[in-house]
């Protein structure tokens, strides 16, 4: 049963026409990722599918009763108090049942009577039926996913959360609704590497029908089934995954361009045949050519591949080959140590990635390298003729107050008025544009004009913080070609995979205050590193199961004094399953934490030992899962032989 179909959907915007014929259909189940150029009318086709905005031509169909849920309308967290009210959104009224039960629990200690336990088993039969164990408990498992720690969660206010925690809040609400069709525009923006490959895993464990704008072609290419391309002021569907879909694309661009080739050859031929015989003897040939040819559809010529930008980096000076050395430094903010004893050399044209959760001081750390934060003990030395070009993740070194124009002059005061409108149109901006104020800007623009400064620096160690953040597709790739082709040395910061995979040639990984340097390209570490992604698997699966087994446990009564022979038994089995539980759930943590530990993969022989660490989680996880059966077993058994 279809969901959704659109039908020679058009968007005029007054005079303005901003795509037209747009046709594809969306059944239950699938994962449709939405790509196109920035202004290509993304954002426009999720207020068609949300309802808040008209096509002007061509129809939108629904199916009845259809539930579609945007990322933008969970941002308004309506009474939410704390961050897992906020989460937990439309399921917030079995939160509260959640908490009285766990008052009545509580009170039961001291008042038995008939109708506290009716009222109780009533709550608690309401509570099951609703699915609150496993509901509580995903919320725990979602909000963890996500960087959130559930416990804290619960006593969080809202105020509290950055921007970017606000961010990943709204995703988790996204997440948690009911909704049939979830809308995610840029879901990845404020997520680390960890956190998009567990969101990929939840929504590729997900039934439900997700239609995505990313450009993230690593979690396009994990994520989704279908494809939506919009370019050329229309959209073609391809019922493909992202890379299925790169190749699809370049041979159908081939075949277009082809017969767009091929017809101009024909129209040049009919054309001088008409020129020649117009007035002549086969005059009325040439007129009924003239009159064929007048209703011949033109093709189109086939939009450029290429990016939106003309990107080159140039070094101005070729510096030396150290470029910089750090000796035992550590980087703190305040009390709080972000780097610790951190050694390691940079040398000229290596390109870093520098890798790790958000929060754990990745800017703090770059910032630290070009002297704008002090370090806390340690040596940290620059190479001679070193010449530092950074692109900061805020983009605060576009000065807002300026127009392009103004920031490109003043940069380049010796250019005249071509060059300048020639450099900024090599970004995408042309015309009257130019003259536009750079806090008018859209985040896209505002990263085009943060790279059109930094081409200008001729800088030879490029620092790179989250350069694809706002970029479409095709300007990354458009970023990717420069940072390849350029001749200095470059840090990069970012949680674009395959940006990582095309270009570094070192890793450091910042995990738990220290920075692992590994030899090899991120694609080597990936390979390198799988268990560490099959440990943070095993992790999350096993700690939704205990999330499930602690809410029962929150929410029932403690057991009274008074106990018969059989109760005192299967309270014995409890208390034995439940120490055997805690037991496992160390020994689970302890190897967990072990393959975590991104040192262990540069060692001799840490492959092999993070092998054997694999194995042996394999063993626990089972053994665990049947713990967990037992516990479940033993708690049925006391609720069945303990007095109401």
């Amino acid at each position: 049963m279809t969901q959704i179909a659109f039908a020679g959907v058009g968007v005029d915007f007054g005079a303005t026409r901003l795509f037209s014929d747009v046709t594809f259909t969306v059944d239950p189940g699938e994962r449709w990722g939405i790509v196109g150029r920035n202004g290509t009318g993304k954002t426009t086709l999720f207020r068609l599918l949300t309802g808040d905005l008209e096509p002007t031509r061509g129809s939108i169909a629904r199916a009845s009763n259809l539930r579609v849920s945007l990322l933008e309308q969970h941002r308004d967290y309506g009474a939410a108090t704390n961050v897992w009210e906020a989460a937990a959104g439309e399921l917030a009224e079995l939160l509260a049942l959640e908490q009285s039960l766990i008052e009545q629990a509580a009170n039961l200690a001291h008042d038995s009577s008939p109708r506290a336990l009716a009222r109780y088993g009533e709550d608690l039969e309401r509570f099951e039926r609703e699915g609150g164990y496993a509901v509580t408990a995903r919320i725990d498992a979602v909000l963890h996913g996500l960087e959130f720690d559930p416990a804290e969660a619960r006593v969080t206010p809202l105020s509290a959360l950055s921007g970017g925690e606000l961010g990943r809040l709204g995703l988790a609400r996204q997440l948690m609704s009911t909704a049939d069709v979830l809308l995610l525009d840029e879901p990845t923006n404020h997520l680390d590497l960890e956190t998009t490959r567990w969101l990929e895993q939840y929504l590729a464990a997900s039934e439900r029908t997700v239609l995505l704008v990313s450009h993230d072609r690593a979690f396009l290419s994990a994520t989704v089934d279908h494809v939506l391309h919009l370019e050329g002021g229309s959209a073609t569907p391809y019922s493909a995954g992202y890379t299925d879909f790169v190749a699809q694309r370049a041979e159908r661009r081939l075949t277009q361009q082809r017969a767009f080739e091929q017809q101009k050859r024909v129209i040049a031929k009919e054309s001088d045949y008409i020129a020649r015989n117009i007035a002549g003897q086969n005059s009325k040939q040439a007129k009924g050519r003239r009159k064929r040819l007048g209703r011949l559809p033109r093709l189109s010529p086939v939009t450029s591949a290429e990016g939106t930008m003309a990107l080159r980096f140039e070094v101005g000076e070729r510096g030396g080959d150290q470029v910089v050395m750090a000796k035992n430094v550590s980087v703190a903010v305040g009390e709080r140590i972000l780097v610790e004893r951190f050694s390691g050399t940079l040398k000229r044209t290596d390109v870093v990635g520098l890798i790790g959760r958000n929060g754990a001081g990745k800017s703090t750390l770059l910032r630290a390298l070009l002297g704008e934060h002090p370090i806390k003990k340690g040596e940290l030395t620059v190479g001679g003729s070193i010449s530092p070009g950074y692109y900061r993740q805020d983009l605060s070194q576009v000065p807002l107050d300026k127009t392009l124009y103004q920031v490109i002059e003043e940069l380049r005061p010796k250019w005249e008025r071509g060059p300048i409108q020639g450099h900024l149109g090599r970004f995408g901006f042309s015309g009257q544009e130019v003259l536009r104020r750079a806090d008018s800007l859209s985040g896209g623009e505002r990263a085009r004009l943060a790279l059109a400064i930094l081409m200008l620096s001729r800088a030879n160690l490029l620092i790179l913080d989250e350069p694809t953040n706002h970029l479409d597709v095709e300007s990354i790739e458009a970023l990717e070609d420069a940072i390849d082709g350029y001749d200095g040395t470059v840090i990069l910061v970012s949680h674009d995979r395959a940006l990582l995979r095309a270009l570094t040639t070192r890793i450091w990984v910042l995990h738990d205050r220290h920075v692992t340097e590994f030899a090899g390209g991120f694609g080597e570490w990936e390979e390198v590193s799988t268990e560490r992604a099959h440990a943070a698997a095993v992790s999350a699966a096993e700690e939704q199961a205990l999330r499930q087994l602690h809410e029962r446990k929150r929410v029932a009564p403690a057991p009274k004094a008074d106990r018969g022979k059989e109760l005192r038994r299967v309270q014995r089995e409890l208390e034995e399953a439940e120490a055997a539980v805690g037991v496992l759930e160390a020994e689970v943590a302890r190897v967990v934490t072990s393959l975590d530990d991104p040192a262990l993969y540069t060692r001799q022989g840490g492959a092999r030992t993070a092998h054997e660490l694999g194995a042996q989680l394999e063993t626990l996880k089972r053994d665990l899962e049947t713990a967990i059966e037992r516990w479940t077993k033993a708690t049925e058994q006391v609720e069945m032989h303990t007095p109401r």
